[in-house]
């Protein structure tokens, strides 16, 4: 496709298109109902076994708020401008031409999202263990060898199957779920900050953390170093921020609602995520922080103000927070090979939509497919741990497209023109290339299997490309 040439619209199947149904509120819910999921209740504990150092705790969480923000910003008007679904994979073939959208499609279709999805629907599983002892990954179905299904891998499974099915039946049966559980988990965090602010405050983990904030960190790239890497799982608790760019041919008013709803959501969930994390530094000292069982600090910092009963508590909450994140993933994703599809890099038959509902009815189901595939597998964690890399590039190779766009398109509409242009664009580009170098030198186990994954769609889109001219 020439780069200057109009952006594709998905072509509609047999008169049916996608209905643009969602609104602001709806826009907003998925934004932060797609980045709220268990990570932020867990993750503490391993940054803080990282940095080593309640300030680079703290400020892991800074860095992480700030450039998610500004991805949003940027990303905004991409949006705005190709309010098209799809979102991201539209963005880079257009940027970049269609190798790179279709390199993107790839790993987000056999890792990114349904490897998140299955991730998701087990920590639901593992959460619901809690009430009924009987879902438990040592308790199975049936099993041959080292090959078998337990009740927490069937369980997430109809999870994935509910939610899937839910969304077939049209885009507001799944965005109802979503906002009811996005302003349940809110609600949530907020009741976890408040609570901690009021009655979890222990004085002792406050003069530990907040009397010797840096306890022996220098500002040099040692602290760099060691902010960088813990970065992963901050980034990660903040992912899916762009799950409503994929919708983006559904929502009402673009032009407005994608941009706004980027930044509103992604505003609102930082500001969340960072109170509660102070929250865990009032309450906690950073070493019960990083020796949490289980890393499960939110609970930990729980039971100190409510006793027992808040290991009920939080289990109720990460379920309420799984199941929307969960819905998200499963509504938005669909619309990824959707977009696919209709460009000729993906299933024909995905590209189909039903008259009725008219909801990606088969691309949902495949999606479905694979990810109940990687929850039987048991290999979801590793493979989520595997594209972390490819994940971040994704994201700077998008904003780089941004530049791009500019330079190559000056004429196209741009009814948001992202805030803080080129300087926020370019910062943001250059810490996730810092972070980039950093997990390639640091952490190869799980840089290099990611690249590797990316690398492999180069001869799978050859190929499809070679199938779909051979059928023209």
């Amino acid at each position: 496709m020439d780069q200057t040439s109009p952006v594709d619209v998905a072509a509609p199947s047999k008169g049916v298109s996608l209905v643009q149904s969602l609104g602001l509120l709806d826009s907003t819910t998925l934004v932060m109902g797609s980045m709220i999921g268990s990570g932020v209740f867990i993750v503490a504990a391993d940054i803080g076994r990282q940095v080593q150092s309640p300030g680079l705790f703290m400020l892991t969480w800074v860095v992480t708020a700030l450039m998610t923000l500004v991805a949003a910003l940027s990303y905004g008007e991409l949006a705005a401008a190709m309010p098209h679904a799809g979102g991201q994979y539209v963005y880079l073939r257009e940027a970049f031409g269609p190798l790179s959208g279709f390199l993107y499609g790839w790993t987000f279709f056999t890792v990114i999202q349904t490897g998140t999805i299955a991730a998701v629907a087990v920590a639901f599983a593992k959460f619901l263990g809690v009430f009924v002892p009987a879902v438990s990954a040592q308790s199975w179905l049936f099993r041959f060898g080292s090959v078998g299904v337990n009740t927490q891998q069937a369980v997430a499974i109809a999870l994935i199957v509910f939610l899937t099915w839910v969304n077939t039946n049209g885009l507001r049966a799944g965005s109802i779920i979503q906002n009811v559980f996005t302003i349940a988990k809110t609600g949530a965090l907020a009741a976890l900050i408040i609570l901690g602010v009021v009655a979890g405050r222990n004085p002792h983990a406050i003069q530990s953390n907040f009397g010797d904030l840096w306890q022996g960190a220098t500002f040099g790239w040692t602290s760099v170093r060691l902010v960088g890497v813990a970065m992963v799982g901050a980034l990660f608790s903040s992912d899916a921020w762009n799950s409503v760019t994929f919708t983006a041919g559904e929502v009402k008013n673009p032009k407005r609602n994608l941009p706004l709803s980027l930044a509103l959501g992604v505003l609102a969930v930082s500001l969340l995520y960072i109170g509660c994390n102070l929250v865990y530094l009032m309450a906690l000292p950073l070493k019960d922080i990083q020796h949490a069982a289980e890393d499960r600090v939110a609970t930990t910092v729980m039971a100190q103000i409510l006793g027992p009963v808040a290991t009920q508590l939080m289990a109720i909450a990460v379920m309420v927070s799984t199941f929307g994140c969960n819905n998200g993933l499963i509504l938005s994703g669909a619309r990824v090979n959707y977009a696919m599809a209709a460009d000729g890099l993906f299933f024909k038959s995905v590209q189909k939509l039903d008259p009725k509902t008219h909801a990606p009815v088969r691309s949902l189901w495949v999606q479905c497919l694979w990810a109940c595939g990687l929850t039987l597998t048991g290999r979801y964690g590793d493979l989520l741990d595997y594209v972390i890399f490819a994940v971040l590039l994704f994201y700077v190779l998008t904003i780089i497209g941004l530049f791009v766009l500019r330079r190559t398109r000056p004429t196209m509409e741009r009814p948001y023109r992202a805030i803080g242009y080129p300087v926020l664009p370019a910062l943001y580009i250059a810490a996730g290339v810092l972070i980039e170098g950093l997990l390639l030198v640091y952490k190869p186990n799980y840089t290099w299997p990611g690249l590797i994954l990316v690398v492999l769609g180069v001869p799978v889109y050859w190929a499809w490309n070679r199938k779909r001219r051979s059928e023209v």
